[in-house]
């Protein structure tokens, strides 16, 4: 953790919130309303200052107001069956090869400690066919025990309808901010894009981190397998791979390049994950290709 705690995270759209922080909020003009005092911190506009109260209690203080606000980011993890899934060329941790779910579950709990780290506030949702955990953001210190208490309780299991719940996610948010969005999204790819809309519908930014195993990814099974639908959904296939790897592959290309495209169009960023990749690579990799876009903007 010690690099995740020297990294800054930057909101690119103005958020909305409940207190001042590093992020601006579009509520400004008639609306700016004070909100409360904090210690002066060096960087603090000396025009914020409260001269009346350092008067009174020799006390530096500042005013903050309600358009000025801390990031709110929601971490929303797919826990459907398919994320159990544990390849053999997945990245190990402790000595033990994780799964899609695992990945997602470190994934998270790191950016959650990042965001309450640095002053902004955390939230959580966990889904497969239907919202099983949700945690409003906030930046409080304890938040980060609350998210990974809740992360360590959850283990991949129904089948998934991601497209319908992720509506319900985008309306559950009460206020515009960032969602990360952990998941393969194995649902029908029209389906999930319509629901991804929603979370812009609602004004907030979108990350997705679209985490795939290495196998899914290049099928290098040989000889006659058998494969298990990790949800249950289809009956047991036993099948030669060679025979469906060409038409396999083109669907997965055709599957990725549809989320991507859709992302691009709506503005969010799309993440790539390789289960197969070290976690710290591809979370720090991702943070600083964010923090050399913000400063090249």
């Amino acid at each position: 953790m010690g690099v995740l705690r020297r990294m800054e995270w930057q909101a690119r759209r103005r958020m909305q919130g409940t207190l001042s922080g590093r992020h601006v909020s579009p509520d400004k003009g008639v609306s700016v309303e004070f909100a409360e005092h904090r210690p002066y911190s060096p960087g603090d506009d000396p025009r914020r200052l409260d001269w009346r109260v350092i008067a009174r209690s020799d006390r530096n203080v500042v005013r903050q107001y309600i358009e000025e606000t801390n990031l709110r980011a929601t971490l929303a993890l797919d826990a459907s069956g398919s994320m159990g899934y544990r390849g053999e060329r997945a990245a190990k941790l402790d000595g033990q090869r994780l799964s899609k779910f695992d990945y997602a579950r470190y994934l998270a709990s790191a950016l959650a400690y990042l965001f309450v780290r640095q002053g902004d506030a955390a939230g959580l949702v966990t889904f497969d066919r239907r919202v099983l955990e949700f945690r409003r953001a906030t930046g409080r210190p304890s938040q980060v025990r609350r998210i990974l208490e809740a992360l360590d309780a959850a283990s991949p299991g129904a089948d998934t309808d991601a497209a319908a719940v992720l509506h319900d996610v985008a309306e559950r948010i009460p206020k515009r901010g960032l969602v990360i969005l952990i998941s393969d999204l194995i649902d029908d790819p029209a389906r999930v894009i319509e629901s991804l809309h929603h979370f812009d519908f609602r004004g907030h930014e979108l990350i997705l981190f679209h985490i795939m195993a290495e196998e899914e990814l290049s099928f290098p099974f040989s000889g006659y397998q058998q494969f298990r639908d990790m949800e249950n959904v289809s009956p047991l296939l036993r099948i030669d791979p060679a025979a469906v790897r060409a038409a396999y592959l083109d669907r997965v290309r055709e599957f990725l390049g549809a989320i991507e495209a859709a992302c691009g169009k709506l503005r969010a960023d799309y993440v790539p994950v390789n289960t197969s990749l070290p976690l710290r690579e591809t979370l720090l990799g991702y943070l600083g290709r964010r923090m050399h876009a913000k400063r090249s903007r």
